[in-house]
């Protein structure tokens, strides 16, 4: 669904497009439908209602007002067709897998993406799917990594962990050229910051639990196609495996985007500050963030990327778990925590002590912490930074 004229920033949809609120009676906020069902006056009506799902209120578990009001939002904001809303971002991410490859074909990974994706993945073996990873992003390397029975390619951008970027376009264009399906988890970037869809990437997937929620209360997913798309997914891995996003959690999704440009904003600010001190300190080998000056980053930034979010990653020089973890444990406004996207500050490594020749192979540094900074005052967290880094 497009944004009408009248609505044309990303800001107005996030406050107000289609909000319905003449037919809750000038309710400011939409109403939560709770219910589980809905009920119809005649069994015709009822019979053509069932025989069309996706355009019908009939079972909770298939379409509800409160969460096709979020759904609207997120496929406005992405510039997509249609958008169905999950009780995951991993709900999703199957969604769209199993929608996309069967028996016999195989999934391309570009780079790192997120582990769980990637273990659901590896389950998907014992349906005789298979996958590799193409530990880079230059076009030539991941065109040779294509294989004759490559269905899918699954990215991020920027990449997990490492954050590196992917030219977008680049890959759409050769994947279509191959008949082969994208999808991108967009969660880092938010649909402000990029539009996975308008490059020519067929399915965008975010985790609702980060940035566009952003009060860590929520756990949701989102996966924004064309209509021809999702009319296919809609009526099998929608309905069938059930993992629908409830009215409640629409309603808290709802409240996030209303204040979603407002708080990237801090994000962003609080990020370039923190990386910009990080990147001068002696203790630390590298800065992964894409809102760091260079000249891939520029590029790349300029065609696809309209601002950076919050998360970032960085590599001590003394890059061993001992390290890790002292730097770590001696934050004090950080809080160790897995996710990220929220107000408040969090801090981790994937350094658990015991798979550092793993984290090698996948081409992560044993010293990568990760950051998600929050909207606390910039100057307050990098002096939390600095006392941590005093080895």
């Amino acid at each position: 669904m497009q944004p009408s004229d009248n609505i044309s920033s990303d800001q107005e949809i996030c406050m107000h497009f289609d909000t319905g609120s003449q037919p809750f009676f000038g309710a400011i906020i939409p109403p939560i439908f709770g219910n589980s069902l809905f009920v119809y006056p005649t069994h015709e009506d009822f019979v053509q209602a069932e025989n069309d799902q996706q355009n019908h209120y009939v079972y909770s578990r298939g379409t509800n007002p409160t969460v096709e009001i979020a759904e609207k939002k997120m496929a406005a904001l992405e510039q997509g067709e249609q958008c169905k809303c999950f009780a995951s971002g991993m709900a999703a991410i199957t969604a769209a897998i199993f929608n996309s490859v069967k028996a016999g074909e195989h999934v391309l990974c570009i780079s790192n993406i997120y582990k769980s994706t990637m273990n659901l993945l590896t389950y998907m073996e014992k349906f005789g799917v298979t996958h590799s990873v193409v530990y880079s992003t230059l076009k030539e390397d991941i065109e040779k990594a294509i294989l004759p029975n490559t269905k899918l390619i699954f990215l991020e951008n920027p990449t997990d962990m490492n954050l590196q970027l992917v030219d977008l376009k680049s890959i759409a264009d050769m994947a279509q050229s191959c008949d082969i399906r994208t999808i991108i988890d967009n969660t880092w970037a938010t649909p402000l910051f990029q539009k996975p869809l308008t490059h020519g990437i067929d399915i965008v997937i975010h985790s609702a639990s980060k940035y566009l929620g952003g009060h860590s209360d929520l756990v949701g997913g989102a996966l924004i196609t064309s209509e021809e798309i999702m009319k296919d997914l809609f009526n099998k891995e929608y309905l069938l495996f059930g993992g629908t996003m409830g009215p409640r959690e629409a309603s808290l999704l709802l409240r996030g985007l209303q204040t979603l440009p407002l708080r990237m904003k801090v994000h962003q600010e609080n990020t370039k500050q923190i990386a910009n001190f990080l990147s001068s300190h002696s203790a630390v080998a590298k800065v992964n963030y894409p809102g760091l000056r260079s000249k891939h980053n520029s590029e790349l930034n300029n065609k696809q990327l309209t601002g950076f979010s919050g998360l970032m990653t960085f590599e001590l020089k003394n890059a061993n778990y001992e390290t890790v973890k002292a730097v770590i444990n001696k934050v004090r406004i950080f809080k160790i925590g897995v996710s990220w996207g929220s107000f408040e500050s969090l801090i981790m490594s994937p350094n658990f002590g015991n798979n550092a020749e793993t984290l090698i192979k996948e081409h992560v540094s044993p010293g990568l912490i990760r950051l998600s900074v929050g909207m606390e005052p910039a100057e307050k967290l990098i002096a939390d930074l600095e006392q941590a880094l005093e080895l």
